[in-house]
This record gives C-alpha cells, structure tokens and sequence, in this order.
C-alpha cells in the first residue's frame, strides 16, 4: 500500500453503461476542443470511462512482425508469450479522478484514493463507479450529473498510477466521454512519459453558459497536489490510501 494525496469523501453506488455512439470525436493537440452544447449535450449523465491495456512493444523488442521475422526467422516456431505475461511481467494500476470546483465556490476531488466517490444527485454532481486493477474493458468510470451544470463551473478529469512503478509508458490508455446525446469523444494518452506518475487529461468548463470540453494531457511527475498547483486549484492535501480488493 503506498501513499497519495486525499479528500473528503462520498458514498458508493452502481451504474449500468449506456450503449456507445456509433461514431467519435478524437480530442488532438490540433482539435483540442468541443463544445457539448453545441451538440445539444447538456442534460442526463455525462460518463466518462478509463481503460487501458499493456503495450505489447514491451515484450516485442519494438519491432513490427515483418522486420523481426526478417531479422530472427526461427521466431515463427517459437510460441507467442505476450498474452501469457502482459499482467505478470507489468502490474500497472491506473486510477481516474476528478478535481472540481462548483459556482457556489466549494472545490475538492472525486477519486478511489481514501473512498472519495462523489455524488451525483447532490454536490458536487460526480460520482465515481469502479475500480479496475488490470485494465479490464469496463474500466472505471466517472458520472457528470449535466442536470445541474449551471452549478459546476470546472472540473478536471486526470489519472494517476496508484503504488506502482510509473509506466505511461508501457500502457495504451484512453478516455472517453459518452455524453447522453451525440457521438462519444475520445482522448488517447498515448505520449511516452516514462517517469511521470499523473496526468491531467481534460477539462469540463462551463464558459459563460456553454460547456466546453477541452483536452489537457499534461504529465507531471508527481501526484494530485502537484496538479493542484498546475491548474489554481488550492486544496489542501494529505496522505491517502486505497482500500484494497478481496
């Protein structure tokens, strides 16, 4: 068990997911906006998933399959052991959380460090839902309740890696948003950052009543407090734990 920094908390629940828009909109250092009221996404519950999986290039050499059979051509009789050791060779355990700051003033943090979940139907309208060890396709996942945006005035969605070795480097993460109308959006953190431990992925701000979704990608080498002092938010932080599965 390691330590990180921590906040209030919240109580638990279950969600069921919605079904994915067949269509997406890919967030990019070119395109880094998008606007949810323009696309009439402002009511209901705005999910927001992380998931990832092992970069199979770790256990590869980094090579494409054509050169390295060029290279070393007896590796077609040699069996294929990255589905056998993608989880024992690189434990990584990715967490998602949410800083947030309300019109009202109050600010805080919704993550599984220390049991904060949120809630959704009162202050701060996030609630946190899951929390995925491996990667699985489910993820984990933040619900935004839209309802009662005219009260949220930002919120920033980051990931840390919790009592691990850092490793954004060896994982393909990515992050959705699956609004209650229009297509999903999707923000890939697909930047080698080896020694980074956090990264701030996107921000929700409500800008003179139009909520805009903007995507952020900055890794830090440390953890919430430090993305604390990156985006002004002045909570006060400790150490935290996480409770541990069965």
């Amino acid at each position: 068990m390691g330590f990180f920094d921590g906040l209030r908390g919240g109580r638990a629940a279950q969600f069921q997911s919605g079904n994915a828009s067949s269509n997406a909109i890919e967030l990019t250092r070119r395109q880094p906006t998008v606007s949810l009221t323009k696309q009439g996404a402002v009511s209901g519950n705005l999910r927001v998933n992380l998931s990832w999986r092992m970069r199979t290039s770790d256990f590869g050499g980094g090579e494409s399959g054509g050169a390295s059979l060029l290279r070393h051509p007896f590796k077609l009789f040699k069996p294929d052991m990255v589905q056998a050791h993608t989880q024992g060779m690189v434990n990584v355990d990715l967490d998602i959380g949410c800083l947030y700051e309300l019109t009202d003033g109050s600010r805080g943090v919704v993550q599984p460090l220390g049991n904060f979940l949120g809630d959704l139907n009162g202050p701060p309208y996030v609630k946190l839902s899951g929390d995925d060890r491996f990667g699985a396709p489910s993820g984990e996942t933040i619900f935004i309740n839209l309802d009662h945006a005219d009260e949220i005035k930002r919120l920033l969605v980051f990931v840390y890696i919790y009592d691990q070795t850092p490793a954004f480097d060896r994982t393909h993460a990515l992050v959705t948003l699956y609004p209650s109308t229009g297509p999903r959006i999707e923000i890939a953190l697909d930047e080698r950052q080896p020694q980074a431990r956090s990264c701030a992925v996107l921000s929700l701000e409500n800008v003179k009543g139009e909520l805009v979704v903007r995507r952020e990608v900055k890794f830090v080498y440390g953890f919430q407090a430090e993305l604390d002092r990156l985006y002004g938010w002045g909570l006060q932080w400790g150490r935290g734990y996480k409770s541990t599965k069965a």
